[in-house]
């Protein structure tokens, strides 16, 4: 992480931490994780093609009812994942 760049802003109600890479550092961020203290850290991932198959595979169940599993299934595609946005195409 780069100290000067990365900040914290604290409202009563939201709080939001912006990180930013060290000069060295090259690619996008796979995944964070966050808590109160290092022995109760929740993990979040961070959008790519991967993480949504591995996320989609473990939530969406291969038929629901009466539908195929080839129609119960979501097609998501990571089009582009840049520093300042990423696209998605359900």
């Amino acid at each position: 992480l780069a100290a000067p760049e990365s900040s914290v802003s604290v409202s009563a109600h939201n709080a939001a931490i912006a990180l930013a890479k060290a000069p060295g550092s090259a690619g996008p961020w796979e995944k964070f994780c966050f808590g109160l203290d290092a022995s109760a850290l929740q993990e979040r991932l961070f959008i790519s093609e991967e993480n949504l198959d591995g996320f989609l595979g473990t939530v969406l169940c291969p038929s629901l009812g009466t539908q195929s599993g080839l129609e119960a299934q979501a097609v998501i595609e990571v089009l582009d994942v840049a520093e300042d946005s990423s696209q998605i195409r359900l």
